[in-house]
C-alpha cells in the first residue's frame, strides 16, 4: 500500500483548524483521511513556522536590496566625479 501525499494547501488548512481547536483530532482524522500523528506534525509545523510569516523578508528581498543599494553608489560615485570636475572647471574660468 503506497503512502498518501498530502499537498502544502492541505496541510495548512488541516494544521489551521487544528491550532483553532474546534474539533478533536479523531474528528479531523476521520473527515480528512489522515493519521492523528499527521495532524499534530502539521500542527507543529504550523506553530514553529509562523513567527517567520511576520520577521525579516526573505532572502531575496535582501538580494534585490543589495543590488539597488549598489546601483545607489555607483550613482553617487558618478555625481561625485561630475560635480569634482565642475568645481575644477569652474576655478579654471574664474567663477569661483
Amino acid at each position: 500500500m503506497a503512502r498518501k501525499q498530502f499537498s502544502n494547501a492541505f496541510k495548512a488548512k488541516v494544521a489551521l483548524e487544528a491550532l483553532k481547536g474546534e474539533k478533536t483530532i479523531a474528528q479531523r482524522s476521520s473527515e480528512y483521511g489522515a493519521h492523528a500523528s499527521q495532524f499534530n506534525a502539521w500542527k507543529q509545523q504550523a506553530r514553529e513556522k509562523l513567527p517567520e510569516l511576520f520577521g525579516r523578508p526573505s532572502g531575496m528581498d535582501d538580494q534585490r536590496r543589495e543590488a539597488e543599494q549598489d546601483r545607489l553608489y555607483q550613482q553617487m560615485g558618478r555625481l561625485q566625479v561630475e560635480v569634482d570636475w565642475l568645481r575644477k572647471k569652474s576655478k579654471a574660468l574664474g567663477l569661483m
